[in-house]
């Protein structure tokens, strides 16, 4: 039997990626070169809302992209004999650019190793960096993130669900022990 417990809200949410968003703007002093762009699938729709704040905040409106990742991905094989190749978009050049990658939850940093790989075959770009909602911890790679919106330490067999309106109808992340 699956239990699940929600840990966040969405005035939790909002609140966290209105501090992340700040973070971001204080470490960058503005917006100069700097690029939003959300790993499919989450990380696409959570981009959106910090690119959103942001031109709130600023006034600025942010180039923003899509990457998907699912070829660079060291266990493709293992997941499907058919991957789900979804729309990777960078309308703009990588080259010189501040970068911001997004994703909803880092665990073993898999994920965001492939969106490196994926990132370098478009342009050569100043900085990457992280930005997370959860960091649940069990790092496989040497990887860590620069904004990160709740740290949870899970059991390694735990899932972390992030659930957003934009796909799920609600907002909400929640736990639950297999």
């Amino acid at each position: 039997m699956t239990t699940e417990e929600v840990i966040l809200k969405t005035n939790d949410i909002d609140r966290i990626l209105t501090r992340m968003t700040h973070e971001i703007l204080e470490k960058h002093r503005g917006v100069e070169n700097l690029v939003l762009i959300g790993i499919r699938t989450g990380g696409v729709f959570l981009a959106n809302r910090i690119k959103a704040k942001i031109l709130g905040i600023e006034g600025a409106d942010v180039p923003r992209g899509d990457l998907d990742i699912t070829l660079y991905r060291d266990d493709w094989t293992r997941i499907s004999d058919h991957p789900v190749v979804q729309k990777t978009h960078l309308p703009f050049s990588l080259d010189g650019k501040q970068v911001v990658l997004v994703d909803d939850v880092l665990f073993t940093g898999r994920t965001v190793r492939a969106a490196m790989d994926a990132l370098i075959d478009f342009g050569r770009p100043d900085r990457i960096e992280l930005a997370v909602l959860v960091d649940r911890g069990h790092r496989e790679l040497p990887i860590q993130a620069n904004y990160v919106g709740k740290h949870m330490e899970t059991i390694h067999d735990t899932m972390v669900n992030v659930y957003l309106k934009e796909k799920a109808g609600r907002d909400e992340v929640a736990v639950s022990a297999q």
